[in-house]
């Protein structure tokens, strides 16, 4: 049976804490953990591999015998009966890395522990296969695409998440892009421990009619020449329904106005909105007839002589 390095199942140095041999074996423990890797043969065998590991490094007796004779542990029993030079190791201090995890019959089989271990520390009872540690399960990530109108309203959708469902608030104002954490929403724990957390995207679909900027709206309003020359009235489109705006005489293209507390809600402040800024888009007149084209003419006639 070949010689298995625990140190290097664990990835830590001969001289490691057991402070850093605890934190390495959790770390691992819950990458490999078989609740977090269902019907994962190899995950599986690697945590069998890790929990033999730190059942020898955790336990200060084990340890002190596996550093003594390491790779010449089958000479265990011969060096403690001789004692000579006072029971120490004749062929060498503590055992090398040159072992690795080996193969066949150095490797786990379907009982707790390698032939190796047995052989040198015996079976009895061992925290190794009955581990209690609690890990987390793994944090998940999914995604929901709404409205843009639903995104300005606070609502409740269903959604399902490893064939559960789950009713979620979604407050108005949520912006694209944005994530909301659901606690103990993701994958199971391991040994009754606690849930992952599910981290879901939300995605806002654009709208036709608005463009959004943070919490403000923008929106182009079209008029024609004669009401941006002589002044008017126009109705806009806002989130809460239509308004009617008064167009001052002379006003020119592109002119901004703000309607204020017309925008998108403020995410998770009731009552509160960005502002609305209407811009107008003059429209030139065309397909013009011949009495049109000969006021149009007479005008700039007119207007040479102001």
């Amino acid at each position: 049976m070949a010689y298995i390095d625990y140190y290097k199942i664990l990835g830590v140095d001969k001289k490691a804490s057991q402070d850093d041999i605890k934190k390495a074996y959790r770390k691992l423990a819950r990458k490999y953990h078989p609740d977090l890797n269902p019907d994962d043969k190899e995950a599986n065998k690697m945590f069998q591999q890790i929990n033999e590991a730190n059942e020898v490094l955790n336990d200060p007796e084990k340890r002190k015998k596996f550093d003594e004779y390491g790779e010449n542990w089958k000479h265990a029993d011969q060096f403690a009966q001789s004692g000579s030079a006072g029971g120490s190791n004749p062929f060498g201090a503590g055992g090398s890395s040159r072992g690795g995890f080996g193969g066949g019959s150095g490797g786990f089989g379907g009982g707790d522990f390698s032939d190796f271990f047995e052989s040198m520390f015996g079976g009895g009872n061992s925290r190794a296969g009955r581990n209690s540690t609690k890990f987390k399960g793994q944090d998940l990530q999914a995604e929901l695409r709404i409205s843009f109108r639903e995104a300005a309203t606070t609502h409740k959708p269903t959604i399902t998440v490893n064939g559960k469902n789950l009713r979620i608030t979604i407050p108005a104002g949520i912006a694209n892009g944005q994530v909301i954490k659901l606690a103990g929403q993701g994958g199971p724990g391991a040994n009754n421990g606690p849930g992952g957390d599910l981290f879901l995207t939300i995605t806002v679909a654009d709208d036709p009619t608005f463009r959004r900027l943070n919490d403000d709206l923008y929106v182009n309003k079209k008029i024609d020449l004669y009401t941006a020359v002589l002044g008017g009235e126009v109705t806009v489109d806002t989130l809460d329904g239509k308004v009617k705006l008064k167009v001052p005489a002379g006003t020119q293209n592109e002119t901004r106005i703000r309607l204020k507390s017309k925008g998108f809600p403020v995410y998770k402040k009731e009552g509160q909105s960005g502002n609305l800024f209407v811009t107008y888009i003059v429209k030139i007149p065309t397909g013009l007839t011949e009495k049109q084209i000969a006021l149009f003419k007479e005008l700039q006639e007119l207007s040479k002589l102001t």
